[in-house]
């Protein structure tokens, strides 16, 4: 029950994009249709799924203070935690790399419409974010980081699809010419965000 309420929160109440506004730069770029931000969507939640529980493992039994002593007792004093920051983008952008020769090789046509922006999936603010986020809730399990990372990777999923959606129906509206493109997608993305808030009465 407790990963449940974990899972739902991380979702509709902790919000990667619309409670914390990481990712931003390929939430806005890549929005522009549906099929392309339901490929990067699923590449980020794929990611996260990943990378959040391998990171909650080499904080857990390599970084935090006292985390070698499975190693050696004599090694209870060793500190690592300064490398936290360089470990876990280590990691991100390994499992990164990973991600966009599979695209490439099974998907190419979704790798040619995301492109640049499938690399940068190794310096998005929401995927580094949810292992610091991770670290910092203390999670207790690599079942419960890897049920946070899912959440989170979903409600990132969630958010550019649903954007993608509107922005697809809005090209046959009239916008004011000062703003179309940007601007009306910063409006939209941000009365999105008020909607989202409404979950945060949710007693979880």
């Amino acid at each position: 029950m407790e990963e449940l309420n974990l899972f739902v929160k991380s979702i509709f109440i902790d919000n990667m994009i619309f409670a914390y506004f990481l990712g931003m730069c390929s939430f806005l770029a890549v929005s522009k249709n549906v099929k392309t931000a339901f490929g990067l969507g699923l590449a980020v939640t794929f990611m996260l799924v990943v990378t959040v529980p391998l990171n909650y493992l080499l904080d857990t039994y390599v970084l935090q203070p006292g985390a070698l002593t499975w190693l050696s007792p004599s090694l209870a004093g060793v500190d690592l935690s300064f490398l936290g920051l360089i470990m876990f983008i280590a990691v991100i952008a390994s499992a990164t790399q990973l991600v966009e020769m599979a695209v490439e090789k099974f998907a190419p046509a979704l790798y040619n419409q995301l492109g640049i922006f499938l690399p940068l999936i190794a310096v998005n603010c929401a995927i580094l974010g949810g292992a610091l986020f991770m670290q910092q809730r203390d999670l207790g399990s690599v079942w419960s980081a890897t049920v946070y990372g899912a959440g989170s990777g979903v409600g990132w999923f969630l958010a550019i699809v649903g954007l993608a959606a509107i922005r697809e129906r809005i090209a046959y509206s009239h916008i004011p010419a000062p703003l179309r493109g940007v601007g009306i997608t910063f409006i939209i993305t941000g009365l999105m965000g008020i909607a989202f808030m409404s979950f945060m009465g949710i007693k979880l």
